[in-house]
């Protein structure tokens, strides 16, 4: 028997399966949350879970208040809000970047300088001349980025595009989305930048098609297999505000595509009451609608009863880690959004939101909030049609849409209200 002097130190987890015959396993890799307040709570909740899984060690937390071990539930590992020197000091391999929209590009090249791996957070800019900046400098770097569109993680986008290309609705004649939310006035007070254009003369476009439900014009583009700014031939907007902000809370955009099919998406953040977003693809003998957040299909097509069906979904982060490790490929790479970045260029570049007359919306009382009466149908309507407000006779709509200019379809050239090319940052980049 053995005393605890001469207790053998157990043998290494990559010895042991070397012995065994395993494939031994890849040490978990360091990473890096830049924003974990907001919507980053959910990205640190998904490094946890990872963590658990031995993909990933969380080592450290950018923010430019630290966070305390309440907020935490725990001791936190490092922390600074200098986002440079934070990748330095803990090696990280992978850096997830959800902070303001107007900081993403900066903070993505401070990683890609360092050889740091990125998941960034959805919209990845604020125009189209700094998305460029931005995936060019990622390239050259030749780091992988990941841009985090969750749901196009979801195993429902290629089932839908094999049906349709197997021709379960016959052929194809459009796309639609559409987004029904209901966001009290403080939503638009949670941040210096929320419900702004521009931030100090800094381009932020922080609109419901561009941040909130950029999801559902990001799925239906996806869907219509129109995911390169090369894609996009033509763009509509008409963006509008129930609320006083500068930003569009109520909206809706028509896409022109290489393909000739049209792809129109509709958004409010006034509606009457919260409805799950989804994408509709037309098609000449049927349709086919997906719950993007629920990753739910109902398939409607000629000669068949509705067929509900449910998929599951690979996790981007996960999905960053497998393509590093093993080359697995990227699901949402920068390219891949080129298009949707058109979209955010043509909002950008649109009149500000015209402000919607007074009797056009009402507050609800007890809860803080405007309402567009009528809207959540002419969203629905929107989707179902493919048409714009203005064409479904809203009676507040835009008299004339607005076309984005040809040079932003077909060169993405930035106008003379482009930003500045290096916005001031709300995390030190060192």
């Amino acid at each position: 028997m053995t005393t605890p002097e001469t207790t053998p130190e157990p043998a290494p987890r990559a010895t042991l399966e070397a012995a065994s015959g395993a494939t031994p396993r890849p040490e978990p890799l360091p990473v890096v949350l830049a924003g974990a307040r907001g919507h980053g709570r959910w990205h640190l909740a998904n490094i946890r879970r990872l963590q658990e899984d031995g993909l990933v060690r969380l080592a450290g937390i950018c923010e430019l208040t630290p966070l305390t071990e309440d907020e935490y539930e725990g001791e936190p590992p490092e922390q600074s809000a200098d986002f440079g020197a934070l990748l330095e000091s803990t090696g990280a391999r992978i850096a997830v970047v959800c902070t303001p929209i107007h900081t993403h590009t900066d903070l993505a090249l401070a990683a890609a300088e360092r050889g740091v791996h990125l998941l960034l957070e959805k919209p990845p800019a604020p125009s189209y001349a700094e998305y460029r900046r931005m995936a060019d400098g990622v390239a050259a770097a030749g780091v992988a980025c990941q841009i985090g569109f969750q749901s196009l993680g979801s195993h429902a986008v290629p089932a839908i595009r094999a049906l349709v290309a197997d021709g379960a609705i016959g052929r194809p004649t459009g796309i639609g989305g559409a987004g029904a939310w209901v966001r009290p006035e403080d939503y638009f007070r949670r941040a210096p930048w929320a419900g702004r254009r521009r931030l100090n003369g800094v381009d932020v476009i922080d609109g419901a098609l561009t941040n909130p439900l950029a999801h559902a014009v990001a799925t239906a583009l996806a869907l219509a297999g129109s995911t390169r700014a090369e894609d996009v031939t033509g763009i509509e907007t008409e963006l509008l505000r129930a609320n006083d902000i500068e930003s569009d809370d109520t909206s809706c955009v028509r896409v022109t595509t290489a393909q000739g099919r049209p792809v129109t998406v509709a958004a409010t953040l006034c509606a009457e009451r919260a409805d799950d977003p989804y994408v509709l693809v037309h098609g000449t003998s049927g349709r086919i609608t997906f719950w993007y957040k629920q990753d739910r299909v109902l398939v409607q097509r000629a000669g068949h009863g509705p067929e509900e069906l449910h998929f599951g979904r690979t996790d981007l982060l996960e999905n960053l880690v497998d393509h590093l490790v093993t080359g697995a490929p990227l699901l949402v790479t920068p390219d891949g959004t080129g298009a949707f970045m058109k979209v955010v260029e043509a909002i950008r570049r649109a009149p500000d939101p015209a402000p919607l007359p007074a009797g056009a919306w009402h507050r609800v009382p007890g809860e803080n909030r405007r309402v567009v009466p009528g809207i959540d149908g002419l969203v629905a309507a929107a989707a179902d049609t493919l048409s714009l407000y203005s064409e479904l006779g809203a009676s507040w709509a835009l008299p004339a849409r607005q076309a984005v200019p040809e040079s932003v379809r077909q060169s993405g050239e930035p106008s003379a209200q482009q930003s500045a090319p290096h916005p001031p940052k709300e995390v030190s980049t060192r």
